[in-house]
């Protein structure tokens, strides 16, 4: 019964599809989109210069333990950089991954005007198409 369903369906679906001849298909290579988006190279840029901050944070955290003697004082300052260290990256996690969200938001946007200016029904990321669709990468313009 259940076969028959589906068979059924997936039978109703192509007839759709081929009713609907029209259809324009379009393909988006987004990992060439995000690579050029200036907005993701800024935000990289920021971002490696951030880790670096963090770094500093571990290097000075192992200058100031190796001058110490004292085991207790050593724990203390294993404990004051640790939280240190686990609040500037959790806060740096946080700005950067709804900073690529606004990005990933604006770049859908993007591909949205240009599917709705040029009448295209459909937009696939170009990894996901195995044939057909017309490459509009190229048009596809972000900040």
């Amino acid at each position: 019964m259940k076969k028959s369903f589906l068979v059924t369906f997936f039978c109703f679906f192509l007839a759709c599809s081929y009713a609907k001849a029209e259809n324009s298909i379009a393909v988006v290579d987004l990992q060439k989109v995000v690579s050029n988006s200036s907005q993701v190279k800024q935000l990289k840029q920021e971002h490696s210069k951030k880790l670096d901050e963090l770094n500093k944070i571990i290097v000075n955290a192992r200058g100031e333990i190796a001058n110490e003697t004292d085991s207790n004082k050593i724990v203390s300052i294993e404990e004051k950089y640790t939280k240190e260290f686990n609040a500037k990256k959790e806060a740096l996690d946080r700005d950067y991954n709804s900073r690529l969200e606004a990005i990933e938001k604006n770049i859908k946007s993007e591909i949205e005007k240009k599917a709705k200016k040029d009448n295209y029904d459909y937009v696939f990321a170009k990894s996901v198409l195995l044939y057909g669709g017309k490459d509009i990468t190229n048009e596809i313009n972000v900040k």
